[in-house]
């Protein structure tokens, strides 16, 4: 009974593993199609690259994938600059996280005008600076303030925070213009993961979006973010529904990723 019972449950995993498998594969799909025609690909043209990728795969002879290539080649524990106890605010390098102050929501509000900027979390942060103001002093939130070489540059925070299942939600914006590619929004990522994992001792960060693409799934996957599900028509945009994709990050891996090896 016990062997039939732990072959039961194995084939279960199987069968949820092989689910979850075929869902990334017509996420990646999904999202392959949506950019080539994007770029003005036909659907006829489509075809013929899927004939080409068949070609491709039949003719293959390289060696599989190695798997994810995580940040740890760039961060460990040891990046962070923890002085939280002393002044409340955690360094990066060039990146320091201090609180959000209700100062900074103008100049959070300036960045959250551009439709496409706001339109892109789920759901959206509210338009009107006192809505906002109230939005960010809600005690279910807890924002950082992004500094970048001592200037406000975005924010990145915590959303419905459950203490006793220990998880959160992550947002996060680069909003100051002219700043992409400088590593800002990685540093500011992985200073706040220190602080959800190792000085708020939480179990679990998850993270929502509209933006479906290969690209963020990649870089997202990177930290250690895996795959948790996707919400098919879960969102109204404009008058379209769109889907919401959901990744999470555990404590232990996070750890066993970005340990210090010295």
């Amino acid at each position: 009974m016990r062997l039939a019972a732990a072959m039961d449950e194995q084939s279960n995993k199987e069968i949820a593993g092989k689910k979850q498998r075929d869902q990334m594969l017509k996420l990646v799909a999904k999202s392959f199609y949506n950019e080539l025609t994007n770029y003005g690909v036909s659907d006829h043209e489509v075809i013929h690259m899927a004939s080409h990728l068949l070609d491709n795969l039949l003719a293959k002879e390289s060696k599989p994938a190695e798997g994810v290539e995580y940040y740890n080649g760039i961060f460990t524990l040891a990046s962070v600059r923890d002085e939280w106890t002393d002044f409340e605010q955690l360094a990066v390098q060039h990146v320091t996280l201090r609180p959000l102050q209700l100062s900074d929501v103008s100049k959070v509000s300036t960045w959250l005008k551009s439709a496409a900027v706001r339109e892109s979390f789920v759901p959206e942060f509210p338009e009107k600076q006192n809505e906002l103001r109230n939005y960010f002093a809600d005690p279910t939130r807890e924002y950082f303030g992004i500094h970048y070489d001592d200037q406000l540059v975005g924010i990145v925070g915590g959303e419905n925070i459950d203490p006793t299942a220990g998880k959160l939600e992550m947002k996060k914006l680069v909003g100051e213009s002219g700043l992409q590619g400088k590593g800002i929004g990685k540093r500011a990522t992985f200073g706040f993961l220190y602080y959800a994992f190792m000085i708020r001792n939480l179990n679990k960060v998850y993270i929502h979006s509209r933006d479906i693409n290969i690209r963020n799934i990649n870089l997202n996957s990177r930290f250690g973010f895996e795959l948790e599900g996707i919400f098919l028509n879960d969102i109204i945009v404009g008058d379209k529904h769109q889907d919401v994709l959901r990744m999470a990050l555990f404590k232990p891996l996070w750890l066993q990723i970005f340990a210090d090896k010295s």
